[in-house]
């Protein structure tokens, strides 16, 4: 029930507009919030794996240090370069890229297993340390180096008896042993292996964190795929409503109106409130006009209205909304000359039915004199203009010739008044008379607008210009009579 009260009252377009409207905001506030929430995912994935990243770093510091002590401490006992040596002490005292990456991880809030496995590793490594002061002070005493010259955590240690006892060279050898023997070498293996567990230990949490904000960016870009078909769906259906209740309905109706139709009822509630209060004024109108072709006299010879109906429509058509046009055929009284009355009354009634057909159905057209015919053009003004110029063009073309080739062609001229508010009937038509003078002296065949004042100097000045010319005429014929007058004396 309640849908045929809607189908048949129509869907109001402000109602409509107000629903989508909310709609619409509400989706885009639900898009502005998955956004945000989209970009918080993101920065998180961001902060993720930058901290992965440093950590790889920091691990690959602590190792690469721990490598590289033995690395130059080995070059120190199979070289006795001292180089080697200062280099290790650079590492170990000043540098300390162990402890400062063990530092930063701890600073990063790393898993505490984690932490522990590098503490472990570190903690190994400065251990064994102690093999490396030791193989440094058998290589010193191997090459006979001055002791003192050296680091005093090297002159402290004590060198066992065995090895005490050993020759220079046997202790050079002894201390590489040291260096690349099992027992230094598992113990390289053990950090190693306690840092590689530490970075995998980070990387399974950091997996499992990459895993849950993947999913939750999943989530989060599906959300924001439905709310921008939403979105879409919102915007497209409100064009398409658009189109179907407002726009279409719109053309219709322009369409029904030139034909001078009434409109169909149809679309959104405001243009369907619009049709029926225009085909209740077209009903009004429509009776109004059949009231005045019943009422008004009509011409016998054109059947168009006549004088007396011309007047009649005056007192009653709203003029101050029309536009009155007088037309004159141009010469016609050459053709009645030439041809004769009866085709002078052809030429007038085939004009009659040019004229009605140039405009719409809904003017008036009347014969007011011999050859003299006007136009009352309802609901328009002077915004019209160029269509009433159109129509007199349109309407000169037809008169050009006719289907009846014993009919001579002929032309009008036409002068147009625009009516508005507070002008009288009379000062109406003495504006379109005016016009038409103004047609008539710019040369026939066309169509004059009343412009005030303008138009008025122009006729006063033709006028004057007529009347200088006859003066002068008349003064040229007076002396042309005197002249003979007094030849004909002379001669007698």
């Amino acid at each position: 029930m309640a849908e045929e009260k809607l189908k048949k009252r129509g869907i109001s377009v402000r109602i409509m507009n107000r629903v989508m409207l909310v709609a619409a905001f509400a989706v885009s506030a639900a898009m502005i919030v998955a956004m945000s929430m989209t970009s918080s995912l993101y920065s998180k994935t961001h902060d993720i794996t930058s901290k992965l990243v440093s950590w790889r770093n920091n691990s690959y510091d602590l190792q690469l240090a721990s490598d590289y002590l033995t690395e130059q401490m080995r070059s120190f006992a199979v070289s006795g370069d001292r180089h080697y040596l200062d280099n290790y002490f650079e590492e170990a005292n000043v540098t300390k890229r162990r402890e400062k990456a063990l530092e930063k991880m701890k600073e990063q809030n790393v898993d505490q297993d984690a932490l522990d496995e590098l503490q472990n590793a570190l903690d190994e490594s400065m251990q064994l340390m102690n093999t490396e002061y030791y193989a440094a002070k058998l290589t010193i005493e191997g090459y006979g180096y001055d002791l003192s010259d050296y680091p005093e955590i090297i002159q402290v240690i004590t060198i066992t008896p065995a090895d005490e006892e050993l020759s220079k060279d046997d202790k050079k050898l002894a201390a590489i042993g040291y260096l690349f023997g099992n027992s230094y070498v598992h113990s390289k293996e053990r950090i190693s292996s306690d840092m590689n567990d530490c970075l995998t230990k980070l990387e399974e949490n950091i997996y499992d964190e990459q895993v849950v904000i993947a999913a939750q960016l999943e989530r989060q870009v599906m959300i924001e795929h439905i709310l921008t078909y939403a979105l879409l769906a919102i915007m497209l259906g409100g064009v398409l409503l658009i189109s179907f209740l407002v726009f279409r309905p719109i053309d219709s109706c322009v369409d029904h109106m030139r034909k001078d139709e009434e409109i169909p009822l149809e679309g959104a509630y405001e243009v369907q409130f619009l049709a029926k209060n225009y085909n209740l004024m077209y009903y009004a109108n429509q009776e109004h006009k059949e009231k005045l072709s019943h009422d008004a006299s009509r011409d016998k010879l054109t059947k168009l209205y006549d004088k007396d109906g011309y007047e009649f429509l005056l007192n009653n058509v709203d003029m101050e909304t029309s536009t009155l046009l007088i037309l004159d055929l141009d010469d016609f009284e050459e053709i009645n000359d030439t041809y004769g009355y009866d085709t002078g009354d052809k030429v007038l009634v085939r004009a009659a039915q040019a004229i009605v057909h140039s405009f719409r159905g809904q003017d008036y057209v009347c014969r007011i004199g011999g050859d003299k015919f006007a136009v009352i053009m309802v609901r328009t003004d002077k915004r019209m203009r160029d269509m009433v110029v159109r129509k007199v063009e349109m309407l000169n073309k037809k008169l050009e010739g006719f289907d009846d080739e014993m009919t001579p062609g002929v032309s009008c001229s036409v002068g147009v008044s625009f009516g508005k508010l507070g002008q009288s009937v009379g000062d109406m038509f003495k504006k379109a008379t005016d016009a038409l003078d103004t047609a008539k002296n710019n040369g026939k065949n066309g169509v004059a607008f009343y412009e005030g004042k303008k138009d008025s100097d122009k006729k006063e000045s033709d006028k004057k210009e007529l009347d200088k010319k006859d003066s002068s005429k008349k003064e040229s014929d007076k002396k042309e009579l005197d002249k003979k007058d007094s030849g004909k004396k002379e001669s007698d």
